[in-house]
């Protein structure tokens, strides 16, 4: 089983970028599918974006034009560029692989946005 590890958060001011990565244990190139998730305290997880193994992505509505999810199979390796950030980006992110009967969550990175 695959096991991801997040990186990449920290406190940064609003309106500057931030690329979160997801590293995995092993190849990426078969996972079907691998997305970003995060979670803000009392609230549910909610997904972020997704990327399939043949790079097709999808993003949540809101947050389509400052998200872009990418990865890089030759690094195993799954990217979250969010630019112009705001304070409501404040969250754990968590990286998530969907390998189909196995499906494997990172431990989260927290991003905290000042203002």
């Amino acid at each position: 089983q695959v096991q991801l590890v997040e990186a990449g958060g920290g406190v940064v001011q609003a309106g500057r970028s931030l690329r979160l990565s997801c590293s995995a244990s092993r190849t990426i190139f078969s996972i079907n599918v691998m997305s970003w998730y995060r979670q803000t305290p009392g609230k549910q997880r909610e997904w972020v974006a997704g990327i399939t193994s043949g790079g097709i992505t999808n993003y949540r509505d809101s947050l389509k034009v400052r998200f872009t999810i990418s990865r890089d199979s030759a690094k195993n390796t799954m990217y979250l560029q969010i630019n112009n950030l705001t304070p409501e980006a404040t969250a754990v992110y968590y990286c998530y692989a969907d390998q189909g009967a196995v499906r494997t969550w990172g431990q989260g990175t927290q991003v905290t946005v000042s203002s």
